[in-house]
């Protein structure tokens, strides 16, 4: 009886999923799902500033091998002025805005916030609940609590009025 011979069915590459930000907060919690979850994220941080336009958007991510499944995320803060505005002129990029800022997203892991506050002010309330709390690092209990607490922070970022302080 002969033996059949084996054909390769090929690999299937996993999606990508570029983030462009612009903070270093954003670059270590974006970091932390990435080692959580396993996942190909590629931040593209800083590069953009400001200054974001389809143009950049395309040229950083013609440094990777695509697939069809690609997911292009922009995570930016509000506060500055006409951001919103330029986002929204990149095509199939969804959107991930904070305001007034990234810290924000992060203190709903630990409370409720729905009165307005500024960008110091939500870093030093995120500071009573993370001691020592410095913008870019996060300590791995902190990573840890971040993660776990994930949905209830979904749950009161689905409350606040999309694109509001808070």
């Amino acid at each position: 009886m002969a033996r059949k011979e084996r054909t390769s069915q090929g690999r299937m590459m996993r999606p990508n999923y570029f983030v462009f930000c612009e903070g270093d907060s954003e670059v270590a919690y974006v970091e932390t799902l990435r080692s959580h979850y396993r996942l190909p994220i590629h931040i593209i941080a800083k590069k953009t500033l400001l200054n974001i336009t389809p143009a950049l958007v395309e040229r950083c991510k013609a440094t990777y091998i695509q697939t069809k499944s690609d997911q292009t995320f922009l995570m930016y803060d509000l506060d500055v002025r006409n951001m919103f505005e330029r986002l929204q002129k990149v095509p199939e990029a969804t959107l991930l805005c904070s305001n007034p800022c990234f810290e924000l997203w992060l203190l709903l892991h630990f409370t409720e916030q729905n009165a307005e506050l500024t960008s110091e002010e939500c870093v030093n309330r995120l500071s009573s609940f993370v001691k020592q709390y410095k913008k870019g690092t996060l300590n791995t209990s902190d990573r840890n609590y971040l993660i776990d607490n994930t949905p209830i922070a979904t749950e009161r970022a689905k409350r606040l009025s999309a694109f509001n302080n808070p």
